[in-house]
């Protein structure tokens, strides 16, 4: 849903721009509720439907240049935006992986940044560790401690392993 909020962001400077905003907004939001009722219950005939509705809806044209350029870039990305009809068990948000970037940010603006390239790199290594780790249900101090072969620290298997070993349970 993140690519569809630039439609909600567009500046509107007459009645008719504001109107054919407001009508594609509440377009939009329709065809994200079917969606999620979709990914309840997929079939191959409402996969068809989705995907037409979405045509209309991003194929359209309003008279808004910037809100036409918009929809035209959107519709660029179909198959990455409807990714959903082929995997239901996909989030149609990305509020998981803006969370996963959010400890990052706060980092940098605590501390400033890096000094260098490969200070930048190995942060982002070890807080993309830390947050695997995290997701895992391991202490990144166990996870470490394993790796670093400190003593009295429990085994901690590689975490490719536990990735793969989580996603053949879904």
């Amino acid at each position: 849903m993140t690519h569809y909020r630039l439609a909600h962001k567009l500046d509107t400077f007459c009645d008719l721009h504001r109107k054919a905003q407001k009508h594609i907004r509440s377009m939009i939001w329709q065809f994200y509720r079917d969606l999620n009722a979709y990914k309840r219950q997929p079939s191959r005939r409402r996969k068809a439907q989705m995907a037409a509705r979405f045509d209309r809806i991003f194929k359209r044209r309003t008279g808004f240049a910037m809100l036409d350029r918009l929809l035209a870039r959107l519709h660029a990305n179909k198959a990455e935006l409807l990714t959903v009809l082929d995997r239901p068990d996909i989030p149609l948000h990305t509020n998981g992986s803006e969370n996963d970037i959010r400890c990052q940010v706060i980092r940098r603006k605590i501390s400033g940044g890096t000094r260098s390239n490969r200070g930048r790199a190995c942060r982002d290594a070890f807080l993309g560790l830390a947050k695997t780790c995290s997701k895992l249900g391991i202490t990144f101090w166990d996870y470490l401690g394993d790796r670093l072969d400190i003593p009295n620290h429990p085994s901690v298997p590689p975490l490719p392993n536990l990735v793969r070993m989580r996603c053949a349970t879904i």
